[in-house]
């Protein structure tokens, strides 16, 4: 049984991005999302061990700011993008987590992002839009790596964080769901096994 049940309660943390059309997650389509799912090694250490990403197809009557696409660089009718709609997407997503958890003995799954809370919002949102009953993401608990990055490099903003934490960052493929994803679990990885290596956690 994998060690990583132990470290956050039970939890298992898995980082999550979502690309968006505006801020609202009632109102404005959810289009793409990534996840990477975390597990521990023997000596203690997180990692990443799976990477999935889904582009979604906005779901009937949503919003789409044009500014938005503008940041991301979303075309909508691009021909490889193969869209999903979001019941299809947060399945494609939902189920290897769910695998993931009953695997490592978990109870759930806990999200962790870059402003969390946002990406998590999209998510549940998505979620009960499709009728999913089984979402393996905690009602309200998330790792944000805002706070974190913060706290360890004094940084707020994603690429700072990154670059600060000595993690390659490019900024031509910054705002991908994907990319972003990856960047944030490096991040986080880094500074949760930190805590680690230095003491500064201490393991019951």
């Amino acid at each position: 049984m994998s060690l990583i049940k132990n470290r956050f309660r039970g939890f298992l943390p898995v980082v999550v991005d979502v690309e968006t059309g505006g801020f609202n997650n009632q109102t404005d389509a959810l289009l793409e999302i990534a996840a990477v799912i975390l597990d521990m090694d023997d000596d203690g250490l997180i990692k990443p061990i799976e990477t999935i990403n889904a582009y979604v197809e906005p779901f009937e009557g949503s919003h789409i700011d044009p500014k938005s696409l503008e940041i991301t660089g979303i075309d909508l009718n691009h021909p490889l993008r193969q869209a999903l709609d979001e019941k299809a997407a947060l399945g494609k997503i939902f189920s290897p987590v769910r695998k993931m958890i009953k695997a490592t003995g978990c109870s759930r799954a806990v999200l962790v992002g870059h402003n969390a809370h946002f990406d998590l919002g999209f998510v549940h949102a998505a979620a009960e839009r499709a009728g999913i009953k089984r979402n393996p993401f905690h009602p309200f608990s998330c790792f944000d790596t805002v706070t974190l990055g913060a706290l360890a490099y004094g940084q707020t903003v994603l690429a700072r964080a990154v670059q600060a934490a000595g993690i390659e960052w490019d900024s031509n493929q910054a705002h991908s769901a994907l990319y972003d994803t990856e960047k944030t679990a490096e991040l986080f990885c880094k500074i949760i096994n930190g805590s680690h290596q230095t003491g500064l956690y201490k393991a019951n």
